[in-house]
């Protein structure tokens, strides 16, 4: 039983950490790059050999439709980021744009940015909890420390529903294209 608002935080991180795992495992190459749709963003090998994703800043409202792999890379550079600017005073190269083509890398690197950011939340205490993010925040540099912790938990359970029912349309649907013809 969790005795303080740190211990609460990380029971539902590993939670959460736990269902998107059990979520992942299994996966294979061509369900973790499906495109159900036209136009998806995903990960793509360059003519430089190099796997990026695809991100456009001026993207479309609503944006595009995103694959398994795209939403992997997603939550992994949140939580880096999460972690390089509230905790970590020199930014640990993260994956940036560059990803991964192999769901068991991907789960790899969500495993590391997962214990790197949770690593820093078990350490806080109730004080740490409720001081302000900081400038790197930009607009949000005034929400506390328990706030971007509630922020990353909700990027972790959405993201990872999302992920949840692309695999679960993926297995219905034979990895054929979702058209509506």
């Amino acid at each position: 039983m969790a005795t303080s608002t740190t211990q609460e935080l990380v029971v539902l991180l590993d939670y959460a950490h736990e269902r998107l795992r059990d979520r992942i495992a299994g996966m294979s190459d061509h369900e973790y790059l499906w495109e159900p749709a036209p136009g998806c963003w995903s990960v793509r090998t360059g003519q430089d050999g190099v796997a990026r994703v695809d991100l456009d800043r001026d993207a479309p409202e609503p944006p595009p439709l995103t694959t398994i792999a795209w939403r992997l890379w997603h939550i992994a550079d949140c939580l880096r980021s999460y972690t390089d600017r509230a905790f970590e005073t020199q930014a640990t190269p993260g994956p940036g744009l560059d990803w991964t083509t192999s769901p068991v890398a991907a789960a790899a690197v969500v495993d590391s940015e997962w214990d790197r950011f949770v690593g820093h939340v078990r350490k806080l205490d109730q004080e740490a909890l409720e001081r302000p993010i900081g400038p790197a925040f930009g607009p949000y540099a005034q929400d506390s420390m328990h706030a971007l912790v509630l922020h990353a938990t909700d990027e972790v359970i959405h993201h990872g529903a999302e992920v949840a029912l692309l695999r679960d349309l993926y297995r219905v649907t034979g990895g054929r294209e979702l058209t509506g013809k």
